[in-house]
């Protein structure tokens, strides 16, 4: 079974917003603000709106060790995935209760927890390992899990079309960079490495979260400066990154903004969030073994195009550069805006919505996702 035959809602619950597509003949045919996240009462409206439905799936980004696939939802399975919510305290949460609010007002509608870490639950062990003792790696089955697993799959299959090539063929580095952001290296038609690791606070800087931060740094901030385990986990996951930074809301929209008029923080703020990027970029290009393209997705990857020149003016070295005109044009296509004779730069709008379907209708199947 695909997804051609199928129509299928996905509730998507991202770190800013709660959004519903439905996705049908294989293509998104309808898309919903559903709001912040509080309005959980509107994804079972927007469900009767869409009927009839075969499936609906809710996106997940942490389903823990014992969720890397796939999984109908059920009482036994949410009761599980609610274990697993401090890994993901901005996402999981609205996830858990926006598929409640479906189990309850569409009791006989299959249900499909898609998760992002499925995309790279076969990374390779060197990349999915911490230094940490084999015995507490084992005992707490620790690992980097990586995320925004379903937006790079689709962007590395948009990106092998665009190109005319085999995916399997292919070294991708693929920057989903939203609220949330991570890289993620595809080499064979798969997840190598990725930045983001047992939870999506690690790797780069991103809106409100900090990304990677020295562990001495988090242990003297405890030991010694005396603050509380409640209010770094606060600091870290809602009032760092870019807002942290600035004193702003953090939107890459206010950050440039702020550019414009001279603001300072907002300078630095911008600075240190390509700086990093850059840096992962590089480390990314590593671990594929080369780079035959490199991919911008989600909200600020595909609209902001001084964050795209700004990278690009760093990786000429790598063969980067992009054409100034097609860069700076506002479009909703997929399209390459590398500059003759470089390496593809290309723009992909985010669609987690048809994996996500592809998922699900794999699942209905009975097969593997």
């Amino acid at each position: 079974m695909d997804a051609s035959g199928l129509r299928i809602l996905v509730v998507n619950p991202g770190s800013t917003s709660l959004k519903a597509a439905l996705v049908a003949a294989g293509q998104t045919v309808r898309t919903a603000e559903v709001g912040s996240g509080q309005a959980l009462e509107e994804v079972a409206r927007v469900a009767a709106d869409w009927m009839p439905l075969d499936a609906a799936a809710v996106r997940f980004v942490h389903g823990g060790p014992d969720h890397l696939q796939p999984v109908r939802l059920d009482e036994r399975v949410l009761a599980e995935l609610e274990t697993v919510t401090p890994l993901a305290p901005l996402h999981n949460p609205t996830a858990l209760r926006a598929a409640r609010a479906l189990l309850d007002a569409h009791p006989g509608l299959p249900l499909v927890a898609c998760f992002d870490t499925t995309f790279h639950a076969e990374l390779p062990v060197a990349a999915a390992t911490y230094a940490l003792p084999r015995e507490w790696n084992e005992r707490w089955r620790l690992r980097r899990y990586g995320f925004h697993g379903l937006s790079h799959e689709y962007a590395a299959g948009r990106a092998a079309a665009l190109l005319g090539r085999p995916l399997e063929d292919l070294r991708l580095v693929i920057c989903h960079l939203g609220g949330g952001a991570s890289l993620c290296a595809v080499a064979g038609g798969r997840s190598v490495d990725t930045t983001m690791g047992y939870t999506p606070l690690e790797g780069l800087a991103m809106q409100v979260r900090s990304g990677s931060v020295d562990p001495g740094l988090v242990l003297w901030l405890q030991q010694s400066a005396g603050v509380g385990v409640d209010e770094l986990a606060e600091t870290l996951e809602r009032h760092s990154g870019l807002s942290g930074l600035s004193g702003t809301s953090g939107d890459m929209r206010e950050i440039v903004a702020g550019l414009g008029r001279g603001d300072t923080s907002c300078a630095l703020a911008f600075d240190v969030y390509v700086h990093r990027l850059v840096r992962e970029i590089g480390a990314m290009v590593a671990s594929a073994g080369g780079l035959d393209a490199l991919v911008f997705t989600g909200g600020v990857g595909e609209h902001q195009a001084q964050v795209r020149t700004a990278v690009s003016e760093r990786l000429g070295w790598l063969g980067v550069a992009v054409d100034p005109e097609r860069n700076a044009e506002q479009s909703d296509q997929d399209r390459d805006l590398a500059a003759a004779g470089g390496v593809p730069v290309l723009v992909v709008a985010a669609h987690e919505e048809l994996a996500a379907a592809a998922h699900v209708a794999r699942v209905l199947a009975g097969g593997e996702a």
